[in-house]
């Protein structure tokens, strides 16, 4: 089996052993590489592993021999998994690896917003405690998180635990989610609900037509001056130009942001710049312990595939030697 792996650099410096892969066939590895590079790259490939380069028809029309599609990611939006069920291409994605890893991330976003932990700290870097006449200077507001209700959208393995962080800290987390879960400790509530009545709303739904922009302009209208957002799901689950106009005018107060519709940042991005907005470059996932558990669920569900069987396939339901049946 001829096995292409893309995507190397955003998997591992160097700490994760991708190699590793050589083990259940002939392995080629490459960094990003452009779109319209792929169909050369993935020539005579049977299997290629990739975190975000788009997977298309056409792409796989190209590649003929093309079998197995496998992700260094729960979320598959970049793969045309229709496509691939319709040409009995196995498309097996990674599960639960980054749960603990994003909901941490969520929580130090969430957790910097609320005591302004980034800016007190770049206050003091230049030379602001040194100049203070006091033992403590209250520059910048802080709120407690106890009695505050958390709003949760989605209710999947990440967001139930960012649910159970929040009620930790005493918070009352609020939970939105399309399909209403069986067992839930905490308050189920209409998207409106959540949006009027949440201090901080924390996004961990995937990115479907449904929920393109679900953050927009006339949804931030329904939030308090006083909340918080934090996404770390996907970009466009929020409407960009909305929520910068939002944190300009103070009409929200601040948001923690780990994802962006157009990746890596580029020069035009509406939150460039904006002091009551805290980026990261999408790396809530990221820990050295997800990224582990990670190579260890990508190596398992091919190697699965290769013994006839498929795990963790949102494609094709069935397949006989790398085909559907």
């Amino acid at each position: 089996m001829k096995i292409t792996v893309l995507d190397r650099c955003t998997v591992t410096r160097g700490d994760i052993d991708i190699n590793r892969l050589s083990d259940l066939g002939d392995l080629s590895v490459f960094d990003v590489v452009p779109d319209r590079e792929l169909p050369h790259v993935l020539s005579g490939t049977d299997a290629v592993i990739c975190n975000k380069a788009r997977i298309t028809a056409d792409v796989m029309d190209r590649c003929p021999d093309l079998v197995y599609i496998g992700l260094f990611a729960t979320g598959y939006d970049n793969i045309d998994t229709k496509a691939a069920a319709e040409r009995g291409i196995a498309v097996c994605n990674a599960p639960g690896y980054s749960t603990m890893s994003v909901a941490q991330h969520a929580f130090s976003l969430l957790l910097n917003l609320a005591s302004n932990t980034v800016s007190y700290n770049a206050s003091v870097q230049n030379g602001g405690w040194m100049s203070a006449s006091s033992f403590t200077y209250l520059e910048y507001p802080m709120t407690e998180l106890a009695g505050k209700n958390l709003g949760i959208v989605g209710y999947g393995a990440i967001g139930k635990k960012t649910a159970e962080i929040g009620a930790a800290f005493g918070m009352h987390p609020l939970i939105f989610t399309r399909t209403e879960p069986s067992v839930c400790p905490y308050e189920c509530v209409s998207f409106d609900s959540l949006l009027e009545r949440s201090d901080f709303i924390s996004l961990h739904c995937p990115l479907t037509p449904d929920t393109r922009h679900m953050i927009n302009e006339t949804a931030l209208n329904k939030m308090k001056p006083s909340a918080y957002i934090i996404n770390t799901s996907r970009g466009g689950v929020i409407d960009e130009n909305a929520l910068a106009a939002a944190l300009r005018s103070g009409r929200i107060a601040g948001a923690g942001i780990d994802v962006l519709e157009n990746e890596p940042m580029r020069d035009d991005c509406p939150y460039f710049g904006l002091n009551n907005c805290i980026i990261t470059p999408h790396v809530a996932w990221a820990t050295l312990e997800a990224r582990t558990r990670l190579m260890d669920i990508v190596y398992g569900n091919l190697e699965a595939f290769i013994k006839g069987s498929c795990v963790n396939n949102v494609a094709a339901p069935h397949f006989k030697r790398g085909r559907a049946v």
